[in-house]
């Protein structure tokens, strides 16, 4: 068999297959053989039909079928002989076929790069050093009593912090656009669901009175039909209400699942869980600066069948999210241009871990998966049922392995690193990101 490889790019090879004439019959006669032994002909008995009527019946379909498993067989052949490592299937050309003389066919396809640097030596890491406070506590605390919150009415005018009941319709150059009609709608004011001066608009408001909002939406609005427009919202406030919190005692413990209902357990059980939360955030923000360092110290090109591949799962990924926020599936983003440095990245990064699990033998110790799924179940109601429905199939507990391996991998390559330790609260390390306004 002679092969000849030709780079067509940085990872871009067409590699041409010769195979010897005389492997491609032998392989025709043993088929054609073994077709002929059952080939029925009239006023012949199976079997005993001449070789050349059983070559011009089922010639064609055997030599179909031979080429395409010499191919299959061959090409892996080539690429090991060549020292290849195709990333993605091969785009196949075969040659015509010509019993007498060799077959061909070429097969272009892309490469994995090669990996240069599986450490971050002379990179900077910032390690959070974070202890959680009483202040922490209280702050988680009154959180939850504000998920529990009930609302009174009131008739005094509208303040931040109250709820409203608000019918409301948003029109723009005096034509109402989609979605921007609504009755009864509960608006938290202060909250900034909505467009910056819709709720602050309507502070000072009466059950019963009305008002009109002349509002531009911000430029990066989702909706970009929507986007930088000057629109006009007629609101009538139809229920002011304020917030009743739940006192922190017997009967507020117990409805957060302590069962004895003491107060002091409970707080208890708020710090233990923010302790958690905190361990794993440390440990992704640890990660990602690891992660980011070790995007920095590697440039290479990425093979565009997994780059494409990788689109095209954030792109399923970001409609489910936005799918579970209730924006409709014509608002989702598709366009594989926006996706595509992320999926870049996201590929790269993938190949170096990769390549590092496999130079240090990197794999999950079953202790260790056990433990880490005990930890992420404690936060659920049946932990149980949390640790056996992974158990139940492999590719739900690969999950689980996998970032094992990725924290041992980020261990790993922190000893290449410059640790500094950061002081900073518990609010600075899990601040989330601001939401983007609604209609």
């Amino acid at each position: 068999m002679q092969v000849t490889v030709e780079s067509t790019g940085p990872l871009g090879r067409r590699m041409t297959v010769a195979v010897p004439a005389a492997r491609l019959e032998k392989e025709f006669v043993s088929r054609i053989q073994r077709v002929s032994r059952n080939a029925r002909f009239p006023g012949f008995r199976p079997g005993k039909a001449p070789m050349k009527m059983v070559e011009a019946q089922y010639g064609g379909q055997v030599m179909d079928e031979i080429v395409g498993d010499l191919i299959r067989s061959t090409f892996y052949e080539a690429v090991n002989e060549q020292g290849l490592k195709p990333a993605g299937g091969p785009n196949i050309e075969p040659k015509p076929v010509d019993r007498g003389h060799d077959f061909e066919y070429t097969a272009t396809f892309e490469i994995y790069p090669d990996i240069t640097r599986i450490e971050i030596q002379g990179s900077t890491i910032q390690r959070p050093v974070v202890n959680v406070t009483e202040e922490d506590v209280d702050r988680t605390i009154d959180t939850l009593r504000h998920q529990r919150v009930e609302w009174s009415p009131v008739e005094r005018a509208a303040q931040n912090g109250d709820r409203v009941i608000i019918d409301f319709e948003g029109s723009i150059e005096g034509t109402i656009f989609e979605g921007g009609k609504a009755s009864n709608f509960p608006l938290v004011l202060g909250n900034q669901t909505l467009i910056e001066g819709f709720e602050s608009g309507l502070i000072g408001l009466r059950a019963g009175e009305s008002r009109t909002l002349d509002l531009t939406f911000p430029a990066d609005y989702r909706n970009a039909q929507l986007a930088g427009k000057a629109v006009q919202f007629a609101v009538t406030v139809n229920q002011v209400t304020e917030p009743v919190l739940p006192e922190v005692n017997e009967a507020f413990a117990r409805a957060l699942g302590i069962e004895d209902g003491n107060v002091e357990s409970f707080r208890a059980e708020v710090r233990a869980n923010l302790e958690r939360e905190l361990a794993d955030r440390v440990r992704r923000e640890l990660r990602d600066q690891v992660f980011k360092a070790l995007l920095e110290a590697n440039t290479f090109d990425v093979p565009q069948a997994l780059e494409q591949a990788e689109i095209q799962n954030l792109i399923q990924m970001t409609r489910s999210n936005m799918a579970a926020q209730g924006v409709p599936a014509n608002q989702v983003p598709t366009d594989p241009v926006l996706y595509a440095e992320q999926a870049r990245s996201r590929v790269k990064l993938g190949l170096i871990l990769a390549e590092l699990a496999k130079a240090r033998g990197l794999k999950a110790d079953p202790a260790k998966v056990r433990t880490r799924l005990a930890e992420q179940a404690a936060s659920y109601d049946n932990p149980k049922e949390y640790v056996d429905w992974h158990y139940a199939k492999p590719e739900r507990l690969s999950q689980i392995e996998a970032q094992l391996i990725e924290d041992q991998a980020v261990d790993i390559l922190l000893e290449t690193a410059q640790v500094e330790d950061k002081p900073m609260s518990f609010q600075e390390l899990t601040q989330p990101t601001p939401r983007k306004p609604q209609v």
